[in-house]
């Protein structure tokens, strides 16, 4: 009787090298924990082989495709071509091994759980097949998963460690919404290994992070806006000030934004359905006007330092507001007709609640990556080739200009930029980050820059806007008729 770990991992493949032993026959294997088919197979044959790899259950050969949502491996043609000159049928066995909870396959580093604790080993032959290629496609189906759950494909390496363990070598994953598939170049035992890359402590921590951050981010972006008003009442100039006002409405964007999700997951725990849709439409409306405000500050950016001409735009400022605040009005008016938002939860592997709150809910999730996700990656890919072009010219700037003043003024002109660049840009961009290995890394360094945008600004504006001694008010902006004609800071 096997009793370890350790035993059953060196069992397996043996008993995987005897089912395709020359003494047994064709037949089907339906034990506790494993059920396997085995089958003789013409090595000539013009078809894939697909079987079923249902739990429980022993795989089935189906046709050259697959019909529902059904776990299943397609042996490719070529597999069997390769070997047509050695014999003229091969034995093809597939064992769908059930590990349970005591351990088997266990890795020393694994944090994942294997999806229905189901593994799927191929043997063709006896043979010791690698390096395939046209893959051996593994299509393990499965629910809607959380969008924190990190899907990996795998095999049991007996080379990796004392025991072994799993490696990812000569397998590539490809995620669907309800399956994934997994496409190896090589035959052994495989599994799905499922990480949520948010547990439910991870979870409370990066909330809590979150309320403190965006608690202070709404003071400071409160007290930003007073100190706009207070420069416009004392000093008449501040009021052209366009590049100013552009500061103040994405400040505003940034303080409501804070605010609707301070107000959120209150919001939740009162169970009323009208509410909740309320404040998720609120907080969607919210987040884009953010966006739209970050790219209308590209926008600035690329009149101020690199379209540097005089332009005249008649009520400039008022159609920036229609984009900055009517854009984002409309698109949630359209996803709000079609029901996009209520409760939404992520669960961990356990079946436990890590995140709850009023968002777009899951059913209508597809409105997340495209008006969240595209949208943003479309404005930051923006916001990077402004960079990208302000820092060209700055360079150029400073290796041009003849006096040592005229080059700290250049530098400090550029520092303003780059700063502000990064600010409402490149925060947000660590979103998508947080997928993968550095997954938690990434979403801590995300909730705390950006749950504290908002003082960030106030500093960046005090240092840019406030009175310096021999100065009032001297800023970058264009003038009440709307020229644009410096791009300093100073």
């Amino acid at each position: 009787v096997l009793s370890t770990p350790s035993s059953h991992c060196s069992f397996w493949p043996t008993f995987e090298e005897y089912l395709t032993g020359e003494d047994v026959p064709e037949d089907v294997i339906d034990i506790n924990r494993a059920k396997a088919r085995v089958q003789n197979v013409s090595t000539s044959t013009a078809h894939d082989l697909v079987f079923t790899l249902t739990p429980n259950e022993v795989p089935k050969a189906l046709g050259t495709s697959v019909k529902g949502n059904v776990s299943n491996i397609k042996l490719p043609r070529g597999l069997f071509q390769s070997i047509h000159n050695e014999t003229a049928y091969v034995k093809v066995a597939v064992l769908v091994l059930d590990v349970g909870q005591v351990g088997l396959f266990k890795d020393p580093d694994q944090t994942g759980t294997m999806l229905d604790n189901v593994m799927v080993s191929v043997k063709v032959g006896g043979r010791q097949i690698a390096g395939l290629n046209d893959c051996v496609e593994l299509t393990f189906s499965h629910g809607l998963l959380p969008p924190n759950v990190a899907r990996r494909c795998v095999f049991w390496d007996t080379k990796k460690g004392q025991r072994g363990g799993w490696n990812t070598s000569g397998c590539l994953t490809e995620l669907r919404d309800r399956e994934t598939m997994c496409c190896c170049d090589h035959l052994t035992f495989f599994t799905l290994l499922m990480n949520p890359s948010l547990d439910n402590v991870t979870a409370q921590a990066l909330f809590t992070i979150a309320d403190v951050g965006c608690g202070i981010s709404l003071v400071f972006s409160a007290l930003t806006l007073g100190l706009y008003f207070a420069l416009r009442f004392a000093y008449k100039k501040f009021k052209s000030n366009d590049t100013a006002k552009i500061h103040v409405n994405l400040t505003s964007s940034l303080l409501l934004l804070n605010l609707a999700y301070l107000l959120n997951r209150r919001i939740f725990s009162l169970g009323h359905t009208g509410l909740c849709k309320g404040i998720g439409g609120f907080t969607h409306y919210c987040l884009l006007c953010c966006f739209t405000w970050m790219a209308i500050e590209a926008f600035q950016l690329y009149l101020l330092v690199i379209k540097v001409t005089n332009i005249y735009m008649r009520h400039y400022v008022v159609k920036l507001c229609l984009v900055g605040w009517g854009f984002p009005a409309l698109v949630v008016t359209i996803t709000g007709s079609m029901n996009s938002y209520g409760k939404y939860t992520i669960m961990d592997m356990a079946n436990r609640t890590t995140v709850a709150l009023c968002w777009i809910d899951s059913a209508h999730f597809m409105v997340h990556y495209v008006t969240n996700c595209s949208y943003f990656g479309l404005i930051l890919l923006f916001n990077t080739l402004v960079l990208a072009f302000v820092a060209w010219k700055l360079f150029i700037l400073q290796h041009t200009t003849a006096g040592k003043e005229e080059k700290i003024e250049a530098w400090k002109g550029g520092l303003t930029v780059l700063g502000l660049s990064c600010l409402l840009g490149a925060t947000w961009g660590l979103a998508f980050f947080t997928y993968g290995a550095m997954s938690v890394p990434a979403v801590y360094l995300f909730t705390v820059l950006n749950s504290l945008q908002g003082l960030f600004i106030f500093i960046w504006f005090a240092v840019l806007y406030y009175p310096k001694k021999d100065a009032t008010t001297s800023s970058s902006s264009s003038g009440k008729n709307g020229k644009v004609t410096t791009a300093s800071h100073s």
